[in-house]
Parts: C-alpha cells; structure tokens; sequence
C-alpha cells in the first residue's frame, strides 16, 4: 500500500509539469496509469482522473495568470461550456460497458495526437510565432467559439475522465488562432471549471478512489508549477510535438490493455 501511495506521487509530479506545460490536465496519463499500473477499473481509472485533475490544473493556472501566458476570458468561456456538458459524458459513461469508455478515450486522444501532428508538418517555415504574437481582445465570436469547444470537450471529458484539454488545445489553435504556448495556459482554466460538476457526480456514484487521487495531487501541484514556468522558454513548435507524442503514447497504452484484457 505504501509503495503504491509512493508510486501515486511520483506520478503526480510527472503528470504536473506535462499538465503545465502542454495545458492538459494529466488525464491522458492517469488514465491508463490508473488502468495498468493501478489495476483499476475502468470507470474507477476515469473518475479518480477526473478528480486528481482539478488541483493539477489549479496549481497551473495560478502560474499562467501570473506569467501573462494565458487568455482567462476564453477560458473561463470554455470551463462554463464544459460544466454544462461533462455531467452528460458521466451517465453516458455509467451506462456504458467499460470497453467502450476506454476504446472511445483512445480514439479521441490518438486522433488529437493525429491532428496536432500533421500541423506541425504543414505549419514547418510559417508557424505563427509565439514570441511575437500579441494578446489579442476577444470578441463576440471567439468568446463563443470557445464556448462551444467547451461543450464538447465537456462531454467527453465526463465520458473519459481526462480534462479536455487533448480537444481544447488543439480546437483553440485551429478555430481560435492561438499560439500552442497561450493555448496551454488557456486551455487549463477551461479544465479547473469543466471537470468540477464530473467530479462531484463520479464521488456521488462512488466511483473515486480518493487515496489515489489525493496523493498523485500531492505530486502534480508542485509539478504544474514548474510546468506552467517551463512554458515561456519552450519553442511553440516543440511544445506541439511534445503535446502529439504524449497523446499518442496514451492511446497506444489505453488499447494495449483493453485487448489484454479482452484475450
């Protein structure tokens, strides 16, 4: 049991500067950390995820907002977009038979790996760049262009158990315009809001496994900050391929257990 505890933490520290620095919540690793390692259940894996995300993204924002590297406005449009939405993704999720939670994480995660990818290598020479671009004030529409990216990522982040931000990050760099290094930042408020009312219904059904997620906690608050400080010195185009290559590894792993366990 202590070992496990101990593991949870390092854990956390892991996923706290990825959460930092690439603007996700962590879900794409506790996930199927929880699911592999942890040997929890799939509707466990995805509610304590959802959980332990809450303080991941918190600690982050904090430094982001300090740091000037994010937009809040749309990203609290996009946190309220989420709440509204992720409690559907948990009743979607507790009727759903667990293999169908997880083949629908790793498909919504490899496909946002895919899609980063491939704008990386189209955006090669022409790349917005990031040190040069200026903050810019919102209007009506983008407001509501992440109002809408906020409705889904709401669904599938209640579904799955991750944050959202594998479709905010990427949906704000197509729809928005936004440099990756704002879209992290932006992308975590979004996050804090939208996985509270998923959260509190997982706890509701009883479904989280609080020890866990307490202590990975622990370990991704002092990590999100060393990520969220990371961001500044971090070259756009390497944050993309990291965001792609951690999405990616994710997917494969969510897979790799399913069909395990199906054999």
């Amino acid at each position: 049991m202590v070992g496990t505890l101990i593991a949870a933490a390092l854990l956390g520290v892991i996923i706290g500067v990825l959460s930092g620095l690439l603007g996700v919540g962590g879900g794409t690793i506790m996930v199927p950390m929880y699911r592999l390692a942890f040997g929890m259940s799939a509707m466990a894996s995805t509610a304590t995820s959802l959980f332990t995300i809450i303080p991941t993204s918190i600690s982050g924002v904090i430094t982001h907002v300090r740091n000037k590297t994010c937009l809040p406005k749309l990203g609290v449009a996009m946190g309220l977009g989420g709440a509204c939405t992720s409690p559907i993704g948990v009743w979607l999720a507790s009727v759903s038979p667990s293999w169908t939670v997880m083949l629908a994480a790793a498909i919504a995660i490899g496909y946002s790996a895919f899609n980063m990818l491939k704008g990386v290598f189209r955006s090669k020479g022409k790349g917005q760049d990031a040190e040069a671009f200026t903050v810019p004030e919102l209007s009506s529409r983008q407001l509501a262009a992440g109002f809408a990216i906020g409705l889904i990522a709401g669904v599938a982040s209640g579904y799955i158990g991750l944050g959202g931000g594998f479709l905010m990050v990427p949906l704000m760099l197509a729809w928005i315009g936004l440099p990756m290094r704002y879209a992290s930042g932006t992308s975590l408020i979004g996050i804090m809001l939208l996985a509270i009312p998923g959260a509190v219904e997982q706890g509701l059904l009883g479904n989280i496994d609080y020890m866990t997620g307490i202590v990975t906690a622990i370990g991704t608050v002092p990590g999100a900050f060393v990520g969220a400080r990371l961001v500044s010195r971090v070259p756009d185009r390497t944050l993309r391929i990291m965001f792609s290559i951690l999405l990616g590894v994710g997917a494969v792993l969510l897979v790799a257990r399913e069909f395990v366990v199906f054999v």
